[in-house]
C-alpha cells in the first residue's frame, strides 16, 4: 500500500476539488468555502453527528444522502449554521441549489457542510459570490487538494489528510481523504468534518457500511474535550473512475476495507495530535473486560477525566485520578485484579501502589507520546481510545472564541 501526503482529497481519479475565500472568516488569508467534485456519477455514504442539536446543513444533508448518489461537497467554515431557524435550512438549501447550478449537476446529489461559529445567519450573499469563484478553481492537481483542505479549518494549527493506493485485481484503486476537528469532540457514529473520496465503484448500502465499521474504529474512539458537535460529519463518495467494482462482501472487500481504515485511522489520530492547546498524544488501552462495551467506556471514562488531562499535562502519572475514573465509569471491577502501566512500566496492581522506577517514569513522561494500559482480568475484551492532555492554552483558546 502506497501512502500518499499532498492533494490527498484528489489523489483518486476523477475529482477535482476548488477553494476559495470569501469573507466568511475574519482573516483575509485564510480559505473559508470549497467544493469536492467527481467528474463521474458517483455514490455516497455518510454518517451525522447524534447530538439532539444539530445544524442545518446536517439536516439537509442526511435527506439528500438516503437516494446514495452524492457527486459533491460544497463545505464553509467559519460559521456552523447551527441553531438558525428555518432561514438556516433555507441558506443551506440555497448553498446546494448554487453548488448544482454552477456544476450542471442535479441539487439532490450535492450534501453541504458548514462548521465554525454557532448562531450567526449565513452571509449568503458572500458564500454566493464563493461557491462560484471555487466552481472555477476547481482542478486535479495537489495544489488544488491541499487547498481543499485548509478551506475546512478553523482552530486546527495545520490540515490534515492523507490518501492510500492499494492493488485491487491488479488495478490501482486510492482512498483519499480530509478533515478538520481540534476542539469540541466527542464523536459518535461521527466526527467533526470528514470527507473521503475513492475511485471504486460500489453500492451505496455497502459503502455505508465500510463507512460505518471505519468510523466506529478510528473517529468514535478519539476525544478531546468531551463535547459532541452539532455538526459532526463523515461523508465519501465513490466514482468507479479505476474501472474496479466491489459489489459484495469478497476478498476485494477486504482489500478496500483495510485501505479505508488506514485513511480513516490516520486522521482520527490527527485531529488529537492537533487538539487545542495539546502537548500530548494519550493512547488508553483497556483489557481484560467482560465486554466490548465494559473496555469503551472505562477508557472513555479515563480520556474525558479533566484531572486525568491535566496531571498528563504536568507530565504527573497520578495514578490515584486514572483508576479513580476506571471506578466511576458504570462498570463492575475488582480492585483486586485490577493492574495499571504507564508507557509500560508497571505502577499499580493488585489495588496498591508498586515500587517503580519514578525517574525512570518521570523521563518517559517528558515525550509527546503516553501510553496507558488498565488491565482489568475479568474477561477477554479490549478497547482503544485517543485523546490528548489538557493545557492552559486550550482554557485560553476557548475563553478567547467568542460568539
Amino acid at each position: 500500500m502506497e501512502v500518499i501526503t499532498t492533494g490527498c482529497i484528489t489523489a483518486p481519479r476523477g475529482f477535482k476539488a476548488g477553494a476559495t475565500y470569501c469573507g466568511i472568516k475574519t482573516a483575509k488569508d485564510s480559505l473559508d468555502l470549497g467544493i469536492v467534485f467527481s467528474e463521474y456519477p458517483a455514490t455516497g455514504a455518510a454518517l451525522f453527528t447524534t447530538n439532539q442539536i444539530y445544524a442545518a446543513p446536517v439536516k439537509l444533508s442526511r435527506e439528500i444522502v438516503q437516494k446514495g448518489r452524492v457527486r459533491a461537497f460544497i463545505i464553509n467554515s467559519g460559521n456552523a449554521n447551527a441553531c438558525t431557524g428555518e432561514q438556516g435550512y433555507k441558506d443551506a438549501e440555497e448553498m446546494v441549489r448554487i453548488t448544482a447550478k454552477c456544476l450542471n449537476i442535479p441539487d439532490d446529489e450535492i450534501l453541504v457542510a458548514s462548521t465554525g461559529i454557532i448562531g450567526r445567519p449565513l452571509p449568503m450573499g458572500k458564500i454566493a459570490a464563493g461557491i462560484k469563484t471555487a466552481v472555477t478553481s476547481l482542478g486535479n492537481t495537489p495544489a488544488h487538494g491541499n487547498a481543499m483542505a485548509r478551506a475546512i479549518m478553523t482552530t486546527d494549527t495545520k490540515q490534515k489528510d492523507i490518501a492510500v493506493r492499494l492493488k485491487i485485481n491488479n488495478k490501482d484503486v486510492t482512498i483519499g481523504g480530509i478533515t478538520k476537528g481540534a476542539g469540541m469532540i466527542a464523536p459518535n457514529l461521527a466526527t467533526m468534518l470528514c470527507f473521503l473520496t475513492t475511485d471504486v465503484s460500489m453500492p451505496a448500502s455497502l459503502l455505508g457500511e465500510c463507512l460505518r465499521n471505519s468510523a466506529e474504529t478510528s473517529f468514535n474512539r478519539i476525544t478531546i474535550d468531551g463535547h459532541m458537535s452539532t455538526n459532526d460529519t463523515i461523508a465519501i463518495m465513490a466514482n468507479g473512475a479505476s474501472g474496479v467494482n466491489i459489489p459484495l462482501e469478497n476478498n476485494d472487500l477486504q482489500a478496500f476495507r483495510q485501505g479505508l481504515d488506514y485513511v480513516t485511522n490516520y486522521l482520527a489520530k490527527a485531529i488529537v495530535m492537533d487538539g487545542e492547546g495539546a502537548t500530548k498524544f494519550i493512547q488508553i488501552d483497556v483489557v481484560g473486560a467482560r465486554s466490548r462495551h465494559d473496555a469503551t467506556r472505562i477508557a472513555r471514562s479515563i480520556a474525558d477525566s479533566p484531572l486525568v488531562k491535566t496531571a498528563l499535562n504536568g507530565e504527573d502519572p497520578n495514578w490515584g485520578r486514572i483508576v479513580s475514573a476506571a471506578g466511576y465509569a458504570g462498570v463492575e471491577l475488582d480492585e483486586s485484579k485490577t493492574t495499571l502501566y504507564m508507557n509500560d512500566i508497571l505502577i499499580f496492581a493488585k489495588g496498591m501502589p508498586t515500587q517503580c522506577d519514578l525517574n525512570t517514569l518521570s523521563t518517559s513522561m517528558k515525550g509527546r507520546d503516553i501510553n496507558i494500559r488498565l488491565e482489568l482480568g475479568l474477561g477477554e475484551y479490549k478497547d482503544t481510545v485517543w485523546t490528548c492532555d489538557l493545557s492552559h492554552e486550550y482554557v485560553t483558546i476557548n475563553a478567547e472564541y467568542h460568539t
